[in-house]
């Protein structure tokens, strides 16, 4: 554990805090600080998690590397910013589900990678939730029927965007249209970005910029107060609808690809 220890007392005092300062913003208790950096007890994962988050590192960084004065950051291979998540603990320093409801959406974007802010949306847990970060997201809108608009999506935060899958719904934290659910339409492209998907299919789809991105979250589960209704039996004139949606996604496709 040499390397974590002093690699936290390093970067601890490097940013001008005092053991209790890093604690307060760590949410642990000070003596713990004190016992990581003197190799009386080693933090868990999520602890470690939290503390890279908080310098901007990896936790491979944070656990391999000697962290000094000579040591320089390595470029991070997910072709875009450093983005910095915030994150809350329970008394067992296991993370929370931190929920952002509509309201909260719009200082969302402002107030993602603060501590404060973050600490004060709220917060619930769920058992199968365990390994991984999961921040839940009130939707509104009809763009993705059939989940109503009032539906919370509970996400997995995703830290290397090409890991997204063409056909995974996501949430995505963008700098112009700030909180949206939607389905990839595409991996990720230099020059184009992520092609965002409605599954209504009145929305046209549309791509971001990967620089206009801020977080994105892959969706894992849904909580709504509205029942599932039963499929309708096809008309004439939704069969019409459908093959025109057809034709229309079918030239889309071949647009994409020239």
């Amino acid at each position: 554990m040499g390397k974590i220890s002093d690699n936290i007392k390093y970067l601890r005092k490097k940013n001008g805090l005092t053991q209790q300062q890093f604690a307060d913003a760590m949410e642990i208790k000070r003596s713990l600080v004190g016992a990581y950096e003197e190799e009386r007890a080693e933090p868990k994962y999520d602890l470690l998690k939290k503390f890279a988050v908080y310098f901007e590192l990896s936790i491979d960084e944070l656990i391999n590397e000697v962290i000094n004065d000579k040591w320089q950051q390595k470029p991070s291979n997910n072709n875009n910013n450093v983005r910095v998540l915030s994150i809350t603990v329970d008394k067992d320093d296991n993370e929370n589900i931190e929920l952002v409801p509509v309201k909260a959406s719009a200082g969302y974007l402002n107030g993602y990678g603060d501590p404060e802010f973050v600490g004060a949306l709220p917060k619930f847990s769920i058992p199968i939730f365990k390994n991984g970060t999961f921040r839940a997201f009130e939707i509104k809108g009809d763009s993705m029927l059939p989940l109503p608009s009032g539906a919370i999506i509970i996400s997995e935060y995703v830290e290397n965007w090409n890991d997204l899958k063409i056909g995974e719904t996501a949430v995505i934290v963008s700098k112009n249209d700030g909180v949206v659910y939607k389905r990839m339409g595409s991996k990720l492209k230099a020059d184009k970005g992520i092609k965002l998907v409605s599954d209504n299919t009145i929305y046209e789809p549309y791509f971001v910029a990967a620089d206009d991105i801020v977080e994105i979250w892959k969706a894992k589960a849904f909580i709504s107060t509205e029942l599932p209704q039963p499929t309708p039996e096809p008309t004439m004139e939704s069969l019409t609808t459908m093959m025109a949606q057809m034709q229309k996604s079918i030239s889309q496709l071949q647009n994409d690809k020239n």
